[in-house]
């Protein structure tokens, strides 16, 4: 019962935040199961040292992301939403939450995190004027090391181009059982010659 009663509440929240900025939040109720299961398992999970989550929401993913870390894992948390991010911080605080991605190679810094295994974004990249989805395409790719891997899903493929620029799109597959359905995409940071 209580999970019934915490997964409503979340919808409802996450439904008056989608009302309250629309260009913020890309849905009107957090991702489902079936397209977080289908982002974390294309991480190499025993392979990695520190990752990144941008947009964080309301954790719907973040929960399958913690089932996979490891006590020595770096995890840095990006939420906007003042209030997604204090419940954020609050159920997870041994992750690091930061409230801009844009900022993220500087938060990295912080943390002493020279480079990213991994970086998982449920960001609506085009809700966001193209200045901002150019700093973050840049950001995410400057934290990724050589051959890192930026698995994001978006309500589109209209990403496919501008992605393509900096990352090899090794597969875009379709969750259909999301609202709205999405795709995810799984890039590869291209390695410098």
């Amino acid at each position: 019962m209580e999970v019934i009663t915490l997964t409503v509440k979340e919808n409802m929240f996450f439904l008056r935040s989608f009302i309250h900025n629309p260009k913020h939040i890309g849905s009107v109720i957090p991702s489902s199961r079936f397209l977080a299961k289908k982002m974390i398992k294309q991480a190499p999970w025993g392979e990695m040292n520190a990752i990144a989550e941008l947009g964080s929401g309301t954790g719907a993913i973040t929960r399958h992301i913690s089932n996979h870390v490891t006590d020595s894992m770096k995890v840095l948390m990006f939420e906007m939403n003042d209030m997604m991010r204090t419940n954020l911080e609050q159920e997870f605080p041994q992750y690091s939450c930061y409230k801009n991605a844009a900022n993220l190679v500087e938060c990295m810094k912080q943390q002493n995190i020279e480079q990213l295994d991994c970086i998982f974004s449920g960001l609506p990249f085009f809700n966001f004027e193209a200045d901002v989805r150019d700093t973050l395409v840049n950001q995410i790719h400057q934290a990724l090391k050589p051959g890192g891997l930026f698995i994001a899903f978006q309500y589109s493929l209209q990403m496919k181009k501008k992605l393509s620029d900096q990352f090899i799109i090794e597969t875009t597959p379709f969750v259909p059982l999301n609202i709205p359905p999405a795709f995810v995409y799984v890039c590869r940071k291209k390695e410098t010659v």
